[in-house]
């Protein structure tokens, strides 16, 4: 067990079922189970601790920089929120976001997976996809594969996912990840055009699923993924702006607008 004391800012279920990540599931207790970076835990909040049971204490760094626990949201919230009243408001209602750091090709798959599908969906065809190829943990669960695993894997194989179209782009995705004809790690720090080019030479990667890539798997927290949602919301609720008005730090910005504009639905009728 792993416990983080005077944890702020965090709300386990607007962070972990928000749309960022899709291998963690709500318990009756309020705690969510999950599996990251080949660790099974569950996870729980419970006086202004975070409580990981099943992890170690080797892994307190992992943990800690998984859930962002370094980084101030509540100084960054302070600051946009003079951006826009509705921002001010949205970050308000959905203040206990944080921006998880995930492993980055799991975060590259998720979200090609992701292409015209609702979050139910997606979550059944990643657990499918690791119990398929993915390796077996202690506890009977099942990590996410690896780029050299399914780089040997064939749109065939992937059938019984029910991915769809995306079967193609999954296999693409992992043996240009597993060739080092894209490189993840080079996307963390390079230049933003260029780091967002260089997930495009994926087939069926566009700029949304570069962006989401860039945002929950590389912690560019610059990075500002438009769907149907969010360009919605931009038009509707920030006529006339853009996402560079947004700031260094965007991408927390707009999954503040996210969740509130998919919370309150009622503001697009």
């Amino acid at each position: 067990m792993l416990i983080f004391n005077d944890i702020t800012d965090l709300d386990l279920a607007q962070t972990l079922d928000c749309g960022q990540s899709f291998r963690w599931v709500e318990q009756p207790d309020g705690s969510f189970t999950g599996v990251a970076y080949k660790r099974s835990v569950s996870v729980r909040l419970n006086n202004g601790s975070l409580i990981i049971d099943g992890a170690d204490e080797s892994d307190r760094q992992l943990w800690s920089d998984y859930f962002d626990l370094s980084l101030d949201y509540g100084k960054i919230r302070a600051d946009i929120s003079k951006i826009h009243p509705v921002l001010s408001e949205a970050a308000g209602y959905a203040a206990g976001i944080r921006i998880l750091r995930q492993e980055p090709y799991e975060a590259l798959c998720t979200f090609i997976i992701s292409q015209n599908n609702n979050i139910k969906r997606i979550k059944g065809i990643v657990q499918r996809l690791c119990e398929s190829f993915g390796e077996r943990l202690p506890d009977g669960s099942f990590a996410f594969p690896d780029a050299q695993t399914m780089s040997a894997l064939t749109v065939d194989d992937l059938a019984p996912l029910r991915s769809g179209f995306r079967a193609k782009y999954l296999v693409d995705a992992a043996q240009k990840a597993a060739s080092g004809e894209v490189r993840l790690e080079y996307c963390r720090t390079a230049d933003y055009n260029d780091a967002r080019a260089e997930l495009m030479k994926i087939k069926g990667v566009g700029t949304k699923v570069a962006d989401c890539t860039l945002l929950f798997g590389l912690h560019r927290v610059e990075a500002f993924p438009l769907d149907v949602w969010m360009k919605r919301a931009m038009e509707k609720l920030f006529p006339g702006m853009e996402p560079k008005d947004f700031g260094e730090y965007s991408g927390i910005a707009q999954q503040y607008i996210f969740h509130y504009s998919r919370m309150h639905p009622e503001l697009f009728g």
